[in-house]
């Protein structure tokens, strides 16, 4: 299975005839199978918030949602919570997400470490704590220290992820020698997902005053679209479902380039939401 998603729902317009305004949970289910969902890295949701999100979708769509910035050790060298706090986290994100796994909506937990959370035994028992703490729920893990990638060490790290039944995040961002990570197309489950953050390297690296709003600013080629297409028909080879989420999205370019590459795919998706007829 192929599946095809966007960073959050209501930013992409080109779902709905370009119109300039927040797209709603069901006009996006309309149209794309799986959300990735970050407001849970800033604040865990209500259980009655993600029914009411259940309530917006069809049985078959999926959610991969971001883990809470605690869980991920963001909050190291800051505003360090207390341990109790930090397990705490673990306890009310899984309650969190238990809709979605009784309805079978939980595609992953994304864990999206920080770039300091180099590669160190510290680090590598943290990604066995968090499996204990989360149970047997779907975790993809992307790093984003190049320590985890050391040439001589990377296999070994593929192998743990494997050993965990964690999936290993592909993702196709800017890199540099020391900075950013190379894409790796290593399967470490039965899912892959690919997060694509597109190639501004200018606005990547450079961390000034509009960083956030500059750093996805990319639109994919058709080039570079084929490439993928021919990177996830590999990759559904070695997983049972392979997942693509574009990032890309400072210029509201996700969606456009999501869509080109289901077409190029030839992707028809069964069950989605119904799609909303304009009158004008």
């Amino acid at each position: 299975m192929i599946t095809i998603g966007l960073t959050t729902w209501k930013e992409h317009p080109a779902l709905i005839n370009d119109e300039q305004r927040d797209v709603t949970l069901s006009e996006y289910a309309a149209v794309l199978p799986v959300v990735e969902v970050d407001t849970p890295f800033y604040g865990i949701p209500r259980v009655t918030t993600v029914q009411r999100w259940q309530q917006e979708v069809p049985a078959g769509f999926q959610f991969i949602l971001k883990a809470n910035k605690v869980m991920t050790k963001h909050d190291y060298g800051t505003d360090e919570v207390s341990e109790a706090d930090r397990q705490q986290a673990f306890v009310d994100f899984r309650r969190m997400v238990q809709p979605l796994v009784t309805k079978h909506q939980l595609k992953a937990v994304l864990f999206q470490f920080p770039p300091f959370f180099r590669r160190s035994t510290e680090n590598l028992e943290w990604l066995v704590d968090i499996r204990r703490l989360m149970g047997d729920l779907p975790i993809a893990v992307e790093f984003r220290n190049p320590t985890w990638y050391d040439p001589a060490l990377v296999n070994d790290v593929m192998t743990y992820l494997k050993q965990l039944h964690m999936t290993h995040v592909i993702v196709d961002e800017p890199h540099r020698l020391n900075d950013g990570m190379a894409l790796l197309p290593q399967v470490t489950s039965d899912l892959a997902i690919l997060r694509l953050h597109g190639r501004n390297e200018k606005g990547w690296f450079n961390q000034g005053k509009d960083w956030r709003g500059q750093r996805t600013l990319y639109r994919y080629s058709d080039a570079e679209l084929a490439e993928f297409g021919q990177l996830v028909t590999n990759l559904s080879q070695q997983a049972k479902d392979v997942c693509v989420i574009f990032n890309n999205n400072s210029g509201g370019d996700a969606a456009p380039n999501a869509l080109a590459l289901r077409d190029l795919l030839g992707i028809h998706w069964t069950g989605l939401g119904p799609q909303q007829m304009s009158l004008f």
